[in-house]
Order: structure tokens, then sequence, then C-alpha cells
């Protein structure tokens, strides 16, 4: 008989002894049956018996309820499905323990060998149904990281030779060429500017899903003074107006990286979103560091957001205007990293008015160092040259 023995592997637990021999009388011959009179040797069976299935333990135990001991090993051997036995009237502690996921069913004493024997066969069911989402899950998180990986490689491997074309189109734009050459060479360039900053934006989306936070403590002023050295030219090319202001202490801690992924992106957008006719075009960026967060405001007096837009503006791929090129990554990545910064974005917005952006990061751990007055300050002044 032991030859149509399955491989199922049960671990029965009740502190009575003749309900254990009377267990494993009824069963051993259709499964492998490992017998428990406590939950030290309940827990010796499944440290040296890693396949076993299904464990069925009496409610009712000295020191310790069968729901205790389920709760109890839950995060330690996850895979087993628990039934619960009981003969008394403990009905409120059974649902709750299945409705809080610590058990799969319960059986009523005197048990049936009949509902034993069924719920043996739906215990493992739905323990090999797991096991195999398990599995698949694995081969998908797996999967997932390998395809993270190459976007990450080929976004950054494929940047290499669109700058190479840029480069030689800037050295075409020495030539002098006709006008109808310049306007396709005007057109390649434009063309390879949307193409680069498409996948540009494309690998800091999977560079933030791949980081981690490395929270330092970070100089209010130094980081105004790089976002300046970075879009003080810009400015000046486009005649716009670039405020630069700070209040509160000068340092603070967060991760830097994911700081400026949010300022740059935050800037690019209102130096791009300019109307291009007006005499006042003005983007200003203001830091404020408290005792408890960190509020950085990006404004500008820009083409705006339609109000009909803004729900939509932090969903992938979603572009406002098609006034000027873009990947619709930017402020969707700004969302990304803010959720792992348990921080938040608000936008006020009106067309032909112009946008503020307002962005609120809890401090991590306490600011340190001195309060500094609020005002405007200049990049030359910030990085102490």
């Amino acid at each position: 008989m032991d030859k149509l023995k399955s491989d199922i592997e049960v671990l029965f637990i009740d502190d009575e002894p003749n309900n254990l021999i009377s267990f494993k009388a009824c069963f051993r011959f259709d499964y492998t049956i490992y017998l428990a009179v406590n939950a030290e040797e309940a827990e010796k069976h499944l440290r040296e018996h890693p396949s076993i299935s299904v464990i069925f333990c009496d409610q009712r135990m000295p020191g310790k309820t069968g729901v205790a001991f389920f709760e109890e090993i839950r995060d330690r051997y996850p895979d087993p499905i628990r039934v619960l036995v009981t003969g008394y009237a403990d009905i409120e502690s059974v649902i709750a323990a299945i409705n809080k996921g610590q058990v799969f069913r319960y059986i009523k004493k005197p048990w049936i060998e009949a509902d034993i024997a069924l719920t043996i066969q739906e215990a493992q069911k739905f323990y090999l149904t797991a096991a195999l989402l398990k599995k698949k899950n694995q081969a998908l998180e797996k999967a997932y990281h390998e395809l993270d990986q190459f976007a990450y490689s080929a976004t950054h491997d494929m940047r290499g030779p669109i700058l190479s074309v840029l480069g030689v189109i800037e050295l075409l734009k020495t030539i002098p060429v006709s006008a109808e050459t310049g306007e396709m060479i005007g057109m390649i360039e434009k063309a390879m500017l949307k193409l680069d900053g498409y996948i540009k934006s494309l690998h800091e989306h999977y560079s933030i899903r791949r980081g981690e936070l490395h929270f330092t403590e970070i100089n209010a002023l130094d980081l105004i003074g790089d976002v300046g050295a970075l879009y003080d030219p810009v400015a000046s090319l486009k005649q716009v107006s670039f405020i630069k202001k700070h209040s509160g202490p000068e340092t603070f801690r967060s991760d830097l990286p994911s700081l400026k992924i949010v300022l740059a992106n935050l800037l690019s957008n209102a130096f791009k979103y300019q109307r291009e006719q007006a005499s006042d075009k003005r983007v200003e960026l203001e830091i404020s560091v408290g005792s408890h967060e960190a509020v950085i405001r990006v404004s500008d007096n820009g083409i705006g957001i339609p109000e009909n837009d803004l729900p939509d503006i932090f969903e992938i791929f979603f572009r406002a205007t098609t006034a000027e090129y873009g990947s619709g990554f930017g402020l969707y990545n700004v969302r990304d990293i803010l959720n792992k910064l348990g921080g938040t974005i608000e936008v006020s917005s009106k067309e032909n008015q112009g946008s503020v952006f307002t962005v609120r990061i809890p401090l991590m751990f306490f600011h340190r160092g001195r309060s500094r007055g609020s005002g405007i300050v200049q990049s030359d002044r910030l990085r102490g040259r």
C-alpha cells in the first residue's frame, strides 16, 4: 500500500496523544504524517521537513492557542497551508484567524475522516497553485530586472551617437550653405534634439527605478549655485530673467541626485514654455528650508497649462502642448522621485499667465547649520567665488 501513498506531507499538532494516534492511523497509508504535541516539536518538523504542505493544529493547547501558533510561524514558514482544529465554540477567534489569512479553514472536533481527507486535497491544490504563482512571480521579477538593466544600458549607449551627430551639425552651421540646405540641417537638428531629449528622459526614468536613496547633508546655496551654472546661460540666450532665492538654514538632509533631477525637469519646462513675444520673461527658483521640510518652488510667467490638462500632467507620455518637443517623461519622473522621498508636488497654472510648481520634501533628519535671512542670491555668491 505504501506505493500508493501520495507525495503530500502533513503535520498534525495536538497535545492529546490519542488524537495523534488516531490521526496517523487513519491517514498513514495516504500521506506522509508528522506528529507534534506542542509548538516546539512542530517547529522542529518544519525545519527538518521543508516540503510539509499542510498543517493541522488544535486550537486549545497548553500555553498557546492554535491561532497564536499560526500567527507566530506565518512569516518564517509562509508556504504550508494552515488548518485549525477546534472542539470548542470559539467561533469568533476562528473567523478572525480566517479573515487575517492565518488559517485556510477550520475543522470541528470530533473530526470526520472524509472531511479531513477532503480538506487535505483542497489545501494541497491551494499549496501547489501558490507555489506555481511564486515561481512565476520570481521569473517575472527576474525578467523585469533584466529588462530594466537592458533599457538603462541601451538608453545610455544610444546618446553617444546622437551627441556625435549634433556635434557634426554644429560644425555644419559654420559652413556657408544654401538656404534650402540650411533649412534641412535645422530640421535634422530639431529631430535629433527631440530624440536626445526623449532618450535622456527615458534613461533618467530607469535611473530612478534602479537607484537607491542616499541621504546626505545638502547645502541649499550650493545646490542653487549648481543650478545657476546650468541655467544662467539658457536664461541669457532666451532673454529670461532667472531669479534665485533661499530662506532658512543653509543645510538639510536628502538625496542630492534625486533633487537635481527634480530641479532639472521643473526648470527645463519653465524655460522651454515661455511666451516668445513677451518682453518680461521670468523664471524664479526658491528653496525654503524649515525644521521639518524643504520647500522648492519653481514659477514662471510663460504659456501656462490649460485647466483641463492639469489633472493629467504627471501621467507618463502626457504632453499639454506641442509648442516645444518633449518626451512626456519629465513630470512623471518628478512625481516618481517624490514618492520615493515621501514628498509632494502641487501645481497652479493659468494659460498665458504662467505656472507655479511647489515641491515639499520631508527632512529625514533635522537640519544643521545657521539660519540665513531671505533674499535674492546670486550664483557667484552662492558658490563662494
